[in-house]
C-alpha cells in the first residue's frame, strides 16, 4: 500500500512538471524551458529572395533532430534553417 501512495505521488509531481513545462514554453516569454541559458531580444533573417529581416524577437524554437528554426519577428513568423538566422542577446 505504501508504494502505491509513493508511485501516484511521483506520478503526479511529473504531471505538474510537463504541465509546468508546456506552460512555460508558451506563454513565459522567449526561453526554451530546456535551453534556459538562452534569451535572445533581436534576431536577423536572410529569405530566400535575399532580403534580410531585423527586429525585436517575440519567440523562438527550435527543433530536435534538425537545423529548422522557428522565429517571431515583430508579430511576424519564420520557419527557416539556423545557417539564415543570427539571434543576438542586448
Amino acid at each position: 500500500m505504501n508504494k502505491k501512495v509513493v508511485f501516484i505521488v511521483v506520478a503526479i509531481v511529473i504531471l505538474l512538471l510537463v504541465g509546468f513545462a508546456a506552460y512555460w514554453q508558451t506563454h513565459v516569454g522567449n526561453r526554451q524551458l530546456m535551453d534556459m541559458n538562452y534569451h535572445f531580444d533581436r534576431a536577423i533573417v536572410r529569405l530566400p529572395n535575399g532580403d534580410v529581416v531585423e527586429g525585436k524577437l517575440n519567440s523562438w524554437l527550435d527543433f530536435d533532430d534538425s537545423d529548422v528554426v522557428q522565429v517571431k519577428i515583430d508579430g511576424k513568423t519564420y520557419l527557416t534553417s539556423y545557417v539564415n538566422v543570427c539571434l543576438i542577446d542586448e
